[in-house]
């Protein structure tokens, strides 16, 4: 019988090692008692049923769609041309669109509203004009860096020119309060407008929500002790009201009431804001409440304050007389592509501009439509093709055409002879030729909205001059010659004001940026 050999003494490795499974073993025992008083003990099948001798009725089907989820994928395997600037610009808008679509397709704000109802932020409103002073071939940006400067303008050799260059340069930053406290939407500023009234500086903005801003510049800034540290600055007073569910994409001021104020949005409607009664009317909708038609931009004849001409983001333009029913309403199918703004000629409406995403600037004729169902449409007179998208066509009131495109270019029309052209008259590539094209940086990207031309309707001087948003944060004035001047700026504008407006008749400029400030030069 071999002797008995002693176990050899446990190390305290392995004594370790023993008291941590047991361990492991006690939490994971616990995790699953704990888990089968949560979840209940499958029940045994069921036997099955015998098969009756009645023959069942065959069901059909039914498969149920899951919600799909947007997945990143190659332009070559998505059927897309390469990446380029304007089949991003493309894509952002088809994504913009989309979102903006899901979001607020059936939230179209209907019937009348009191502005005393839907103000933002409980801000005041007062009512009418004189009430409003109570509410309550470029690289990248480069921020700051001026493209025009004081040595250009003391180099002019034109006295005229030099002169106006003087002028506009001249113009000064708003100083009654900081831009930085002028908020005039609550979120990025996407329109807007200046009153054609003279009396006083009355702005107008409408942001990506749908809120429209009011602004009183002749308001009063009340008087603060600056040798008091603590002393608070009070903020200006400012009216904002939800009038739209999306997007309010462009302004008009009726002709014919300087009350009257219409508003298009990419919710689909047109609205009439009664400064004096205070009251927002929807004067368009599509006659069926689930119709898309994201309107883009809006003008009115001079000759009619009752009929408005729009576009939308399809490519159609639309003629409506708001003493009709909306179902009266005739749109006419331009192009596949967005339409992403026009104008009429301000002395003869017949004529109508568009630029498109299908990169080109067309002319139209309102008073010759022809075609059947889907194919009637204005008779188109010329047009002019870019390299990339065009992003707006203005009218002049001396007969220029001003576009801005992804190109990198603005270009100027000339065509002093509008007013003798005849119903259908065919315009030769030489007449769509630009006249002259300024490099300029039109490379936005998303988050900051399209830089557009806005012409000053009917300036005072008869000086024809046009402003637009400038990427390294100015706003630029040229004239219908191509020639710049001015290059507008000033202390605490940190942002692109990239919505530019001039005042219809006076030298005051507007510029609205990303977080709903304005900025005002006067």
């Amino acid at each position: 019988m071999p002797p008995k050999t002693q176990a050899p003494a446990m190390s305290d490795f392995e004594r370790k090692r023993r008291e941590n499974i047991a361990n492991h073993k006690a939490i994971i025992e616990k995790i699953s008692a704990t888990a089968a008083k949560i979840i209940p003990t499958p029940k045994a099948a069921a036997p099955k049923a015998k098969r009756s001798s009645t023959p069942r009725v065959k069901r059909e089907s039914v498969q149920r769609e899951l919600p799909r989820r947007e997945t990143r994928q190659s332009s070559r395997l998505a059927g897309r041309d390469a990446d380029t600037p304007d089949s991003k610009r493309k894509a952002e808008d088809e994504a913009e669109a989309a979102t903006e679509k899901a979001k607020a397709k059936k939230l179209r704000v209907s019937g009348d509203l009191s502005l005393g109802d839907i103000t933002v932020e409980g801000r005041k409103w007062e009512g009418g004009i004189d009430g409003l002073a109570s509410l309550k071939g470029l690289r990248g940006a480069q921020p700051g860096v001026r493209t025009f400067t004081e040595d250009d303008v003391d180099k002019t050799t034109d006295k005229g020119l030099k002169g106006l260059r003087l002028r506009m340069s001249g113009l000064k930053l708003y100083e009654k309060w900081p831009v930085n406290d002028i908020k005039i939407v609550p979120q990025r500023v996407y329109s807007m407008g200046f009153h054609p009234t003279e009396s006083k500086p009355i702005i107008f903005a409408g942001d990506k929500e749908g809120a429209m801003g009011l602004f009183d510049a002749s308001q009063e800034a009340p008087e603060v002790d600056e040798d008091d540290e603590d002393a608070e600055y009070p903020d200006p007073v400012i009216s904002a009201f939800k009038t739209h569910s999306r997007t309010i994409s462009a302004f008009h001021f009726s002709p014919a009431d300087e009350n009257a104020v219409f508003s298009a949005s990419y919710d689909s409607s047109i609205r009439k804001l009664d400064l004096d009664k205070g009251v927002s009317v929807e004067v368009f909708a599509p006659a069926n409440a689930d119709e898309d038609l994201p309107i883009s931009a809006i003008d009115m004849p001079s000759t009619d304050p009752n009929i408005i001409i729009f576009s939308t983001l399809q490519g159609s333009l639309g003629r409506h007389d708001i003493r009709t029913k909306p179902a009266d309403v005739e749109v006419w199918g331009l192009t596949d592509s967005k339409i992403g703004g026009f104008s009429l000629h301000p002395a003869h409406p017949h004529l109508v501009a568009t630029a498109s995403l299908d990169r080109t600037l067309k002319i139209w004729d309102l008073r010759k439509i022809s075609g059947k169902g889907d194919l009637r449409h204005p008779q188109l007179l010329g047009e002019h093709t870019s390299r990339l998208s065009v992003s707006h066509a203005s009218w002049s009131s001396a007969g220029h055409i001003a576009t801005s495109s992804y190109d990198d270019r603005i270009k100027i029309y000339s065509f002093p002879d509008a007013g003798t052209w005849k119903a259908g008259q065919d315009l030769t590539d030489e007449q769509m030729t630009p006249t002259h094209q300024i490099p300029h940086n039109n490379q936005t990207g998303r988050w900051v909205t399209i830089l557009k031309p806005q012409w000053q309707k009917s300036p005072r001087d008869g000086l024809q001059k046009f402003v637009i948003g400038n990427m390294n944060r100015f706003v630029d004035v040229f004239a219908a010659d191509g020639e710049q001047l001015a290059q507008l700026d000033g202390e605490g504008i940190t942002a692109v004001p990239a919505v530019a407006h001039f005042h219809p008749t006076l030298d005051w400029v507007a510029g609205g940026n990303a977080s709903g400030k304005l900025s005002l030069w006067m």
